[in-house]
């Protein structure tokens, strides 16, 4: 069980206020829901911590905002990126609030004491949504779970899509990274004022967050930010220059304008996204279309980093690490995806064996390791361990200093998800009692389920160890299901090992856009 904090804050004022290294702000005292009694918790959100990146600062790194006078309210949430929507399919199963504005480089604390004495423990969160959906407005990432256990609580706003990933010839890469960097160096300068110790910061996020974490604990420019890190659902990678240019190109073809930043500047928001988000229905990590991506770019991110990693980058941050069991779910079961693929059988395979530059021989060993598995199941978990488990895997072995592992196998109530990527979010926040959490995990999740995970990560971040034993040769998972939660040793070594003779990459074949052009035309593609 969480161990929590009697009497966390000393009310001290009607509405807390803190001095930020650009001026002042005046958050809220809100109640929280406790383990035994309701606590409150200062909250302050939209806090700028760069300027807004629209008219000359479109596609720019991000710059420091302007210093403002007196005390600026920060009661709610501030604008969120620009993003398209999900499809109707996945808003069935996702949330995403969209709050209209151009400071978007924004960022929310929850703090239990809001004082600089307190130096507490600080997880800074950075949202999932593959680059180009999310923000820190969804209701499942409410800090303030956090904060009534002990722990300052940071959520982060980036940059999106073409506007914070987009490869141009005449801007610099990685935009959307440089706006995370930039607040986790805000987080370090300002964090004391809020209660925190800016030398017991956790970097964590999950899918796209996580990816993102593992390329900031890796950049040399961040080195000495970060004291432990959380990668949920996402490995350190760095996506092909040639996958995300190819985006670029078929959105700047489909707008008819050159492929250039500058040219990019000149297009109406909305209608930028429209195209986006018609370019990228293909971008799934099973079908392996062009996406968005972290790229190599000789600066921020100067070699893959993954390799850096296991090659000593960030000494001395210990990692968290962990997946879903069935993560592969809520990409094909949104839209009846997972039963067209059941239904190209064969050709579905065709298309796995290219997106995972695999033989025939690893399909059949999942084949005869899962005998009674559908062709979306074996799809899936082949390309969910190629994407993510193999690399963590990698990552966890290569590394000296402490690395845990968990996998979250609780299926969601919702029919077909199983335990899904993302399902976990709920438990991890302890927010499984909010509509937006539900749309996911159903009616009637396991409260005990919430208690254990939330109370794995609070204790990572505190004090660095999550409640079982670090990874060594024997692979501890700690399992994370009905009833209590417990060890199982190589849970997924048996599948793993088939890849042993598999070069990682994740460069698409030409093979691969037959497949994608077989599935297009059997309607297998339509959009969903």
């Amino acid at each position: 069980m969480t161990a929590g904090r009697e009497n966390p804050v000393i009310r001290t004022r009607e509405h807390p206020e803190v001095r930020t290294p650009y001026g002042s702000v005046r958050g809220r005292w809100e109640s929280v829901r406790g383990r035994w009694e309701k606590g409150d918790v200062a909250v302050f959100r939209g806090i700028s911590y760069a300027a807004p990146p629209f008219g000359p600062r479109r596609f720019r790194p991000p710059v420091a905002p302007e210093p403002w006078d007196g005390v600026r309210d920060a009661g709610a949430f501030g604008p969120t990126a620009p993003k398209p929507p999900y499809s109707d399919a996945f808003a069935e199963y996702l949330a995403d609030p969209v709050i209209p504005g151009d400071d978007c480089l924004n960022l929310n604390v929850w703090t239990p004491d809001p004082s600089p004495g307190a130096r507490l423990p600080v997880l800074v969160w950075l949202h999932g949504g593959a680059l180009t959906r999310g923000s820190s407005a969804v209701p499942v990432y409410d800090g303030a779970t956090f904060a009534r256990d002990g722990v300052v609580f940071v959520s982060v706003n980036y940059r999106l899509g073409v506007e914070g990933y987009g490869l141009f010839p005449d801007a610099p890469a990685n935009a959307g990274l440089r706006d995370q960097l930039a607040a986790l160096r805000w987080v370090h300068d300002a964090i004391t004022a809020f209660g925190g110790d800016p030398d017991r910061i956790t970097l964590g996020g999950q899918s796209a967050g996580a990816i993102s974490t593992g390329a900031l604990v890796a950049a040399p420019q961040a080195q000495g930010l970060v004291r432990r890190a959380i990668l949920q659902s996402g490995p350190p990678e760095a996506s092909p220059r040639d996958k995300v240019r190819r985006m670029v190109r078929r959105i700047a073809g489909r707008l008819r304008i050159p492929a250039t930043a500058e040219a990019f500047a000149g297009v109406d928001r909305e209608q930028l996204l429209r195209v986006q988000a018609e370019v990228g229905r293909l971008s799934s990590p099973v079908l392996g279309g062009p996406a968005f991506g972290i790229v190599v770019d000789g600066d921020l991110v100067p070699r893959d980093p993954l390799d850096a990693l296991t090659d000593g980058a960030a000494p001395g941050v210990d990692l968290l690490m962990g997946w879903t069991s069935d993560e592969y779910r809520l990409w094909l079961v949104p839209g009846g995806l997972v039963d067209r693929v059941n239904r190209l059988g064969a050709v579905a395979l065709a298309g796995a064996m290219a997106r995972c530059h695999c033989g025939h021989e690893v399909p059949r060993g999942y084949r005869a390791l899962r005998p009674d598995a559908t062709p979306a199941e074996i799809v899936g978990q082949m390309v969910t361990d190629h994407l993510l488990r193999l690399p963590l895997h990698r990552l966890a072995d290569g590394r000296s200093e402490p690395s845990y592992v968990y996998e979250f196998a609780w299926p969601s109530r919702r029919p077909g998800l199983g335990a899904c990527h993302a399902l976990e979010l709920g438990f991890v926040f302890d927010s499984g009692d909010v509509p937006e959490a539900r749309k996911l995990a159903g009616e009637g999740a396991p409260r005990e389920l919430s208690e254990a995970m939330h109370g794995a990560w609070v204790r990572f971040v505190s004090d660095g160890r999550p409640g079982w034993q670090r990874w060594d040769a024997r692979h501890p998972v700690q399992l994370f299901d009905e009833g209590a939660p417990r060890v199982a040793y190589g849970p997924r070594d048996r599948e793993l090992t088939l890849w042993s003779t598999t070069p990682r990459t994740q460069e698409p074949s030409p093979e691969l856009r037959s497949v994608i052009s077989r599935l297009r035309r059997s309607g297998a593609l339509r959009r969903h």
